[in-house]
């Protein structure tokens, strides 16, 4: 299998991005995979530090080891918003991200464990908790800079950069409904990656204009997060399969309609990411 490093390369040749989707059980990583699979694209999977904690750290690396094995499209396992490293955590996983200090984000280090690691670096605000907000933060006096990307990149050596454009974690509930989208600064975009010359990642992805998450990766995002619309997807397949089925007692049986309604989410995001492949 190809590095991710070769799939982010690809990827900017190709003016496309690759999507990472954060799991917290095999209903989502069995959805996502498939859809991956299905269009012949890589795919990353993040699991936050709750959801390790949940999965558990040596299972979640093992299950997508054995995953590589058996699959035909590249898939990538992130430590994603990770704020205390772990030694024993970092062979396992393909990004170390959430990096904050040349302390945390130290090549020589991390090198010296995995030279495959690639480190994430997030600079700017873009608020926390991927989940259902009832009102939206004011995140505008945290926006990154192009100057305050480049300096960041050159003092901590990251490998990727996630900037704060008008992103944000978690949605509204509008969002969810279908009333409103996240809307983002693609001039500003394009010039941090004129300014970083790293690869860039966009958290908070879910919720975002269509159109914007199109011009967004013209003007240079590589990698884009989607957590929410999974967890919200998810939820609905659940209630799906338990309305439709009120007296079975199966797990798989019921759980397949939370597979279905993932991996439509996740089939539709990775379609657009590459061009509506």
């Amino acid at each position: 299998m190809r590095s991710l490093r070769d799939a982010l390369e690809q990827s900017d040749r190709d003016g496309v991005a690759i999507g990472h989707f954060n799991v917290s059980d095999w209903v989502l990583l069995k959805a996502v995979l498939a859809s991956g699979q299905e269009l012949k694209v890589p795919v990353v999977v993040g699991a936050s530090e709750g959801e390790r904690e949940f999965v558990g750290v040596r299972q979640i690396a093992a299950v997508v080891h054995s995953l590589r094995e058996e699959c035909d499209c590249p898939i990538f396992l992130n430590a994603d918003h990770t704020r205390r490293p772990k030694p024993g955590l970092m062979p396992s996983f393909s990004i170390f991200p959430r990096c904050h200090s040349s302390r945390m984000c130290a090549k020589p280090k991390r090198r010296a464990i995995n030279p495959a690691i690639l480190v994430e670096g997030e600079i700017g605000d873009i608020g926390t908790g991927s989940e259902i907000h009832e009102k939206a933060p004011d995140l505008s006096g945290g926006l990154t800079s192009p100057a305050e990307a480049k300096q960041f990149v050159e003092s901590t050596g990251v490998d990727i950069l996630a900037p704060a454009v008008g992103n944000m974690h978690g949605m509204l509930k509008s969002m969810v409904q279908g009333q409103t989208r996240k809307r983002l600064d693609i001039q500003r975009i394009a010039e941090i990656k004129n300014a970083a010359h790293v690869p860039l990642t966009l958290h908070g992805g879910s919720g975002t204009d269509d159109e914007d998450l199109r011009k967004a990766i013209a003007a240079g995002i590589n990698i884009i997060h989607i957590n929410t619309e999974l967890r919200v997807a998810w939820r609905r397949g659940l209630e799906e399969g338990l309305g439709k089925q009120p007296h079975e007692v199966v797990p798989y049986k019921i759980l397949a309609f939370a597979v279905e309604s993932v991996e439509k989410v996740a089939r539709s995001r990775l379609q657009l990411f590459n061009a509506d492949k």
